[in-house]
C-alpha cells in the first residue's frame, strides 16, 4: 500500500521553535519522527511538500491546477492521496478538485488541523492518521472512498458538500445536506450507501482550464439599485451565484426583477443558491422564488456556495456557450448537488 501525502501549507505542518517560541513548518519529509504513530501502518508513505507553502487565505485556481497535475502524475504510483491544506478555504479546494478530477477511482483526503502538529493537545496528529487510514481503506481490492473529501474531528464529508462554520472548535466543519461518508471511533464506520462509487475500468480525466468570471450577489434587505447595477454590470462576468433567502426567494419589487431579467436576457446566468446552512432552493414553493425562475434564473438546489462558485469555473472553461452551461448546472456531477 502507498498513500502519497501532499504538504501545501496550513496550521497542520507548523511546530513551535524552541529558540525563539514562534510557530515554523518542519520538514515533512520527517513525518514519521513528528508522527511515530505512522510507522505502525506498515505501509508506504511518501511527502510532497509545496515550496513555498501557501497559507489557504492566498489559494488561487492556479493552485487547483497544480493539485490536480500533481496527482494526475503520480495517480498510477499511489492508491490514494492525503492532501494537508489550510482550512479557512479548504471547502473551496475539495469541491474544485472534485469537478477537475473526472472518473477519480482512488481517495483523495483532505484534512488540516486547528492547532499545529508539534503542539500540545493538537487536532493535527489524530485528523492525520485517521485521513491516512481511510485513503488505505479498501475493501474486496478496492477503495472504500474513492472521491474527494474533507476529513476533520472523526468525520469525513464529500468535499463538495462542506463549509467551515467554526473558527474555534476542533469540528470546524459541518456537511449541512448530506451524510457523513465515515465516522471514526473505535473503528472507521463507513456510509456505504452514501459514497460514490465509480465505473470500472474508466480512465481518470484530468481538468486543468478554469474560467472565474463569476460573481457574487447576496441579497439583504434594503439592498440599492446601484449596488444591484454594478454587480449585474460588472465586465466580462459570464454568471453570477446569487444568495437568496430561505427556498429560493427575493425581492418581487419590479426594479429588482427587470433588472435580473434583463441580465438573463444579455446571456448572464444567474445561480440562485439559498443563504441558509440547510435545506435546498425549491423555486416554486413561493411566489417570490417563482417570480426568479419565471425570468430566467437557475435554481442551485441545495449546493454550498463553495461548490457553485468553483462548478461554475469548472463548466465555463469547459462550455463557451452559456446556454450550455446553464443546462450542465442542473446536473450532478459529483455528488454536489441532490436533485
Amino acid at each position: 500500500m502507498k498513500i502519497l501525502i501532499i504538504y501545501t501549507g496550513g496550521t497542520i505542518g507548523m511546530k513551535q521553535d524552541p529558540a525563539t517560541g514562534s510557530l515554523v513548518p518542519f520538514d515533512f519529509s520527517q513525518i514519521e519522527n513528528e508522527v511515530p504513530e505512522l510507522k505502525k501502518f506498515g505501509f508506504r508513505l511518501d511527502t510532497i511538500s509545496f515550496d513555498p507553502l501557501i497559507d489557504s487565505s492566498n489559494i488561487q485556481p492556479d493552485f487547483w491546477i497544480r493539485l490536480v497535475n500533481l496527482i494526475g502524475s503520480n495517480h498510477d504510483l499511489y492508491d490514494g492521496f492525503v492532501i494537508l491544506h489550510g482550512t479557512d478555504t479548504m471547502s473551496y479546494s475539495a469541491s474544485a478538485l472534485s469537478f477537475m478530477l473526472e472518473n477519480l477511482s482512488k481517495p483523495v483526503v483532505f484534512t488540516g488541523s486547528q492547532l499545529p502538529i508539534g503542539m500540545l493537545r493538537t487536532d493535527g496528529k489524530e485528523n492525520l492518521i485517521s485521513a491516512i487510514e481511510i485513503a488505505a481503506a479498501t475493501k474486496n481490492g478496492l477503495p472504500m472512498v474513492p472521491e474527494v473529501s474533507i476529513f476533520f474531528k472523526n468525520e469525513l464529508y464529500r468535499g463538495n458538500r462542506t463549509t467551515k462554520y467554526n473558527v474555534e472548535h476542533f469540528n470546524a466543519f459541518r456537511s449541512f445536506n448530506y451524510p457523513p461518508l465515515a465516522i471514526a471511533g473505535i473503528n472507521v464506520k463507513y456510509n456505504t450507501l452514501a459514497i460514490h462509487y465509480p465505473e470500472k475500468d474508466v480512465a481518470l480525466i484530468c481538468h486543468t482550464q478554469l474560467d472565474t468570471r463569476v460573481g457574487v450577489l447576496k441579497i439583504f434587505p434594503g439592498i440599492s439599485e446601484f449596488l444591484l447595477d454594478s454587480v449585474l454590470n460588472t465586465e466580462n462576468l459570464r454568471s453570477i451565484v446569487i444568495e437568496t433567502f430561505g427556498s429560493g426567494n427575493a425581492p418581487t419589487a419590479p426594479w429588482f426583477l427587470d433588472k435580473i431579467k434583463t441580465a438573463v436576457k444579455r446571456g448572464l446566468i444567474i445561480m440562485n443558491i439559498t443563504q441558509c446552512q440547510e435545506g435546498s432552493v425549491d423555486m416554486e414553493k413561493y411566489e417570490t422564488g417563482l417570480l426568479l425562475k419565471n425570468i430566467g434564473v437557475i435554481g442551485g438546489y441545495d449546493s454550498t456556495f463553495e461548490s457553485a462558485i468553483t462548478k461554475l469555473f469548472f463548466l465555463q472553461a469547459k462550455y463557451d456557450d452559456n446556454k450550455l452551461v446553464a443546462q450542465k448546472l442542473l446536473t450532478s456531477f459529483s455528488g454536489e448537488i441532490t436533485i
